[in-house]
């Protein structure tokens, strides 16, 4: 069972720039992928990022391309989101996802899932 806690959004100008967290229980040992979605009100959940086990393969969904990084520091069990020039339509709820296996940007794929982190971008 792995578990997964997400921190660090808030409210920003447009412009701004946020650093998402997203921290694995230490019990977890296996290699996993992880990735971020988000969710706005009214709308499908959404790829945003993803990462492979070690770090050597990252995806972006076209429209945080430029803007968001995805990275993980395996010693502490944790992948973050560093979003920069944020938009309005930004705003969503971010959530943190893992999965044993090959990086994926299909949110099926993946089995265990943090309570989400919400980011709201003013204009």
């Amino acid at each position: 069972q792995v578990q997964l806690v997400e921190s660090g959004g808030g409210l920003v100008q447009a412009g701004g720039s946020l650093r998402l967290s997203c921290a694995a229980s230490r019990r977890t040992s296996s290699s996993y992928a992880m990735g971020w979605f988000r969710q706005a009100p009214g709308k499908e959940r959404e790829f945003v990022a993803a990462i492979s086990w070690s770090g050597s393969t990252t995806y972006y969904a076209d429209s945080v391309k430029g803007r968001f990084t995805i990275s993980r520091d395996n010693a502490k069990k944790t992948v973050y989101l560093q979003m920069n020039s944020l938009k309005p339509e930004d705003t969503a709820d971010y959530y943190c996802a893992a999965r044993e296996g090959v990086v994926s940007g299909t949110a099926d794929r993946y089995n265990y899932w943090g309570q989400g982190t919400q980011v709201t971008v003013s204009s």
